[in-house]
């Protein structure tokens, strides 16, 4: 599984809020199938294939544009791991058990 993470940063709109271009981009992320945790900072999912990340990648920023952003900053994290399985859930799990 891979897991992502994206930020957009909508810039040249009339309003310095965020929050309906970043549910917008949220159901790109649904439409794709993808279920997509959304955090105070950016956004997190996971697919199986590389292709599928950089098409939510397409789709998120172009849904910025569509709402008349003029210009946006859209950065895309990967963590791919191909020597065992993983998810958002197994990585959280690591760090907290390690706190506990």
């Amino acid at each position: 599984m891979i897991i992502a993470e994206i930020t957009v940063i909508p810039i040249g709109t009339e309003t310095p809020g965020v929050g309906l271009y970043v549910a917008r981009a949220v159901k790109e992320l649904r439409k794709l199938g993808l279920n997509p945790q959304v955090t105070a900072m950016s956004t997190i999912f996971e697919a199986e294939e590389i292709s599928i990340i950089l098409e939510a990648f397409r789709a998120v920023h172009e849904s910025v544009f569509a709402q008349g952003a003029q210009r946006v900053v859209t950065t895309l994290t990967i963590d791919e791991r191909r020597d065992k399985e993983g998810s958002r859930q197994q990585k959280i799990r690591s760090v907290t058990s390690v706190l506990e």
